[in-house]
């Protein structure tokens, strides 16, 4: 299951939320250039742009992070991190993470750490038991 099938799914229950953070691979970073990698994610269709520079701005992130939301085309509202990466330092959040945030605030599920922690499914997984746990009781 990918993010855009979980979001489908499960949007009407819970609200989906994309915090575009730093960039994982700017060209003036950890850049995956036109090696074998970059190669390799492009057969397996993924559509982000690998020709980024880290942005210096708040405005630059922000296009940046536009440029992201469209090419990924999830369909979940997007916000940005400001300059200072205080919501990717408060949740690990580099490269990419998933997280569940309950109704009280406190995180109930943690995804792993991407691109092999990024599992959607599992993410759904913890929705489902989250909804479940979090019915009202009824008298």
């Amino acid at each position: 299951m990918g993010l855009r099938e979980l979001y489908e799914r499960c949007h009407d229950r819970v609200q989906f939320l994309s915090v575009y953070i730093r960039e994982a691979h700017p060209v003036d970073g950890w850049w995956l250039g036109k090696g074998p990698l970059s190669r390799l994610m492009k057969l397996a269709g993924m559509k982000a742009r690998t020709d980024v520079y880290d942005p210096a701005t708040i405005e630059e992130r922000r296009e940046v992070a536009g440029s992201c939301a469209r090419s990924l085309e999830y369909g979940i509202p997007t916000l940005v991190d400001e300059m200072d990466d205080a919501v990717n330092r408060a949740y690990a959040a580099w490269p990419t993470r998933l997280y569940l945030v309950g109704a009280d605030g406190r995180v109930a599920y943690a995804g792993g750490i991407g691109p092999w922690g990024l599992k959607p499914a599992e993410l759904g997984d913890a929705i489902e038991t989250y909804l479940a746990g979090a019915e009202p009781e009824t008298a």
